[in-house]
């Protein structure tokens, strides 16, 4: 399967691009480089795995994106907390990172227990 196809990939392209746009016009240009680091980070990790030759390989990318739904979950929680994303927004962000999470650990599950690792 390529990674395109894989819903949490499609999901995390699609949050990622969320970041982006609502922070265009952030000027703290630290957190932003951040929080949209992180947030990029899991889509391309899941990438970056999925193109790799081994099963260790994309086992060690994918563990990779769910360490930054981490990083982007807690980073929300805090631009909440500063004022720069508005709540509803950041608390839907936190939880579409907590269930990428959640996606990826099923996903890292499974590639453990590959015949071909």
């Amino acid at each position: 399967m390529r990674h395109e196809q894989m819903e949490v990939w499609q999901r995390s392209k699609q949050l990622s691009v969320e970041v982006y746009r609502e922070l265009k016009g952030l000027r703290d240009f630290g957190f932003k480089d951040q929080i949209t680091r992180s947030a990029l980070s899991i889509p391309s990790n899941i990438a970056e795995g999925f193109e790799r030759f081994t099963e260790k390989e994309k086992f060690r990318f994918v563990s990779i994106a769910k360490g930054s739904c981490g990083e982007f979950a807690t980073q929300a929680i805090i631009g909440i907390e500063v004022g720069y994303i508005p709540e509803p927004i950041g608390q839907r962000w936190r939880q579409e990172a907590m269930l990428l999470s959640r996606m990826l650990g099923s996903l890292l599950n499974s590639l453990s227990h590959s015949p071909h690792k």
